[in-house]
């Protein structure tokens, strides 16, 4: 069962950080990590949203708060080394 008051403390420590740039490291399945760096751009009650801006083209990713929590995605405030969301 999900600890509810880690999801919700995830899910504000992102609020602060919307618009702000950050790195992502994210399972990407079959033994794949994804590595990016993008914008996040806003937050919802389930999930948030990343925008990476390639050189010719912009792609979103959608991630759940419980996948912070599992540590399937890593995420890192790329201004503040000091900062990294990752589950204790």
């Amino acid at each position: 069962m999900p600890d509810y008051n880690a999801i919700g403390e995830i899910k504000d420590s992102l609020e602060q950080c919307v618009g702000k740039k950050i790195k992502l490291k994210a399972n990407g399945g079959r033994k794949k990590v994804i590595e990016k760096e993008g914008i996040l751009e806003n937050t919802y009650p389930s999930l948030f949203i990343i925008r990476v801006d390639e050189s010719s083209f912009s792609q979103r990713f959608t991630f759940n708060y419980a996948d912070v929590l599992t540590k399937t995605v890593e995420l890192t405030l790329i201004d503040d080394k000091q900062w990294n969301l990752a589950a204790k």
